[in-house]
């Protein structure tokens, strides 16, 4: 009797589920989709993986579960454009198989981020490995900047190899591998040559695909007017925007705290600028004058590694939450963290909320308070708002809840 009881039970649900239009319906929450100028309250229905519906009241009786968003804010799933996830157990090998890189996966979701790309871990020799070790292992979407030198970012005396720079083989690399490798990455040379910087875009040409510049650590201090102006293309992306070291130039002025001409110039020509927050590659010297001038970061990364998610950088809701504290609104930091990094990456499949798109999903709260943000000089701010993450949804599945917001909750019974 009790084994016909369950039976039946379980054939009611299989019905029900089954008679059900959507997965999964998300209710009144306000949704920020710049792609699709949308900054209102809505509901979205999800089944197959895909996003079918964004309306402004959908049937929550269609819904297998039903996800509770009222007070929290919608967005795309965050992409990541600049972080080390190349993890291995080599202390040598610092971010290429080695152990300054994280494991993406641990680190993503409870940050609302869906996409995440290795910013030049992996080289053309050593990319198979990474795709084995890390892509194909990882429920994060993990995509690739292939770093210009074959060996990966194996430590700063391998990134001074200068005959290591192919561009022939990692054009080669990238193009029979395209569904994960993004671009071509250039970074912590310090020599006085613009060798990685030529090799790189020759790559990029050969193959169809922006670089992305860490410019290094010269001393003098090579020029960014002419990085800018006269090697990278339209849609190349320079990093670490804010950041002020001694041996890299700044985009802003110290002396009258303007953003430089030939800078704003470059941003016009198409040149991206990308935060990657880093150990010590964000300053509020440079960030609070250029949000001031009106110039903002085309996009925000990271560069989340071992050491910089213990510092100042935390992770990217935080450098998110700190851009909002110096002048950057909601709509613009959402904006700067999906659908232009997906523009960028050439992912337009991302970043948006449009029916048929891949569901991708954040569900963010806005925490109220006193909350402190500094930088590695020590400089602090205050602010009274702090983006928090409720929920993620990667390709139509909840992959983070952080307090139970879906109805019913789905509980994996780890039992043996």
């Amino acid at each position: 009797m009790r084994k016909t009881t369950v039976l039946l039970f379980l054939f009611s649900i299989i019905l029900f589920v089954q008679a059900q239009q959507y997965a999964i319906v998300i209710k009144g929450g306000h949704i920020i989709d710049p792609r699709n100028n949308i900054n209102e309250l809505m509901d979205i229905a999800i089944n197959d993986s895909k996003v079918v519906a964004v309306a402004k009241n959908i049937d929550a009786r269609q819904a297998i579960q039903v996800v509770d968003a009222k007070g929290m804010y919608v967005t795309p799933g965050l992409i990541d454009i600049h972080g080390h996830f190349f993890y291995g157990t080599d202390p040598d090998n610092a971010f290429s198989n080695g152990t300054r890189a994280i494991p993406p996966d641990g680190f993503t979701f409870r940050a609302g981020v869906t996409t995440v790309v290795d910013a030049g871990g992996a080289g053309w020799r050593n990319f198979p490995l990474f795709k084995k070790q890390v892509i194909d292992n990882s429920q994060t979407r993990v995509l690739s900047l292939l770093n210009i030198v074959g060996d990966g970012m194996k430590g700063i005396l391998y990134e001074q190899n200068t005959h290591d720079m192919d561009a022939k083989m990692t054009a080669l690399v990238a193009k029979r591998y395209p569904e994960y490798i993004v671009g071509v990455k250039v970074a912590h040379f310090i020599g006085q040559e613009w060798t990685p910087v030529e090799e790189a875009v020759k790559a990029g040409n050969a193959a169809g695909i922006p670089v992305m510049i860490d410019f290094g650590s010269s001393q003098p201090q090579l020029s960014i007017q002419d990085l800018f102006l006269k090697y990278l293309r339209p849609g190349d992306i320079f990093t670490h925007c804010f950041g002020q070291l001694k041996d890299r130039e700044p985009v802003v002025d110290i002396n009258n705290q303007q953003v430089k001409p030939f800078v704003l110039e470059a941003q016009r020509k198409g040149v991206v600028f990308d935060v990657g927050y880093g150990e010590l590659s964000f300053t509020f010297s440079q960030a609070i004058p250029a949000i001031r001038n009106g110039f903002y970061p085309n996009s925000i990364s990271t560069d989340i590694h071992s050491r910089s998610m213990n510092l100042a950088m935390k992770d990217m809701l935080h450098v998110m939450s700190k851009l909002m504290a110096i002048g950057m609104d909601l709509p613009g930091v959402i904006k700067a963290s999906t659908w232009n990094p997906a523009k960028e990456i050439k992912h337009e499949e991302l970043g948006h909320l449009s029916p048929g798109a891949i569901a991708d999903i954040a569900i963010l709260s806005v925490r109220e308070g006193k909350f402190g943000y500094y930088d590695y000089t020590g400089y602090k701010i205050e602010a009274p708002q702090k983006l928090e993450c409720e929920m993620t949804i990667k390709g139509g599945k909840i992959v983070y809840d952080l307090n139970g917001i879906a109805t019913p909750v789905i509980v994996i019974n780890q039992k043996k």
